[in-house]
């Protein structure tokens, strides 16, 4: 917690340390990405799902280069990450793409096996490493998730069911185009690379349970509703002052997605630098206006 005494330069740090931090997540995410594409994916023409998958699909179908692919598919995606989690993200999200697809450009890396199990498995996993760096650091290489976090706030269901039909839709396509046979490797490619996020992102659970205690409760409880458009749960409180004695404050509680907690986070900070967040993973949440309600 920073103190009000604190000299400006103490307080930067912090910030800067976690840009750097941000950074160097992203360029492990994004080499890790590219070796998963080159050593073991492109040349058996194997696929992962949302996004990544697409791409993948339609490189294996026509002459078009990865890179390109990369960054056209996934062009409407950050747009909506745009709208719905910021300019910060926005941002990022496109330096890792633009990264990725210029590191597939001018690294190259060697044709590790052409055993289709090896490939499915470690193809995808090295791609969920890359995919899972690239989220701890707050930026996006495949924008499936987006899409997934606007639809399920739009028909009220979750996002693992909104990726799912999505993959569906992906592995099917790919079935018919390119064969049963791949497709199916291509599954264990998708199974392996989601696991994989799973672990790297702690779990990666759909929503994270915030706990607020700020002195300017009103204005985050306005700036959540409003910005990020969630319900918030109001708690009245007690804590000690200086002279021991007890005073109320109101405790806030919200349910973000973890794309936008980094979003929830800047934006504390923006009001009340020394606010008091705790932070829990929820396995899922029903009901309220997480899902329900639309975006605007």
């Amino acid at each position: 917690m920073i103190q009000e005494h604190t000299d400006i330069t103490t307080q930067t740090r912090p910030s800067i340390g976690q840009h750097i931090k941000d950074a160097c997540l992203i360029v492990l995410g994004i080499f890790s990405a590219a070796f998963g594409f080159e050593g073991f994916l492109l040349t058996n023409d194997f696929i992962d799902g949302g996004a990544t998958g697409i791409s993948l699909l339609i490189a294996a179908l026509t002459d078009i280069p990865l890179p390109y692919l990369l960054i056209c598919v996934n062009i409407p995606f950050i747009a909506l990450g745009y709208k719905i989690l910021g300019k910060q993200f926005a941002v990022k999200a496109s330096l890792a793409i633009a990264g990725l697809a210029i590191c597939l450009t001018v690294v190259e890396f060697p044709d590790i096996t052409q055993d289709n199990l090896l490939v499915a498995i470690f193809g995808g996993f090295f791609l969920g490493v890359g995919i899972g760096l690239s989220m701890r650091g707050g930026a996006v290489i495949d924008g499936t998730e987006i899409l997934a976090i606007y639809l399920s706030r739009m028909f009220g269901t979750s996002i693992g069911t909104v990726i799912i039909v999505i993959n569906v839709l992906i592995f099917s396509v790919a079935a018919f185009m390119l064969g049963i046979e791949i497709a199916l490797y291509s599954m264990i490619t998708y199974l392996a690379a989601s696991k994989t996020l799973n672990f790297i992102v702690e779990g990666i659970e759909e929503y994270v349970g915030v706990t607020i205690v700020a002195s300017r409760s009103d204005e985050i409880r306005q700036m959540i509703s409003n910005q990020l458009g969630h319900g918030v749960t109001l708690y009245t409180g007690k804590r000690p002052d200086e002279s021991g004695k007890t005073q109320g404050i109101d405790i806030l509680y919200t349910v973000v997605t973890q794309l936008e907690l980094m979003k929830l986070n800047a934006e504390i900070e923006k009001i009340e630098p020394d606010a008091f967040v705790v932070m829990s993973n929820v396995r899922d949440a029903k009901g309220g206006v997480v899902k329900k309600r639309p975006l605007h």
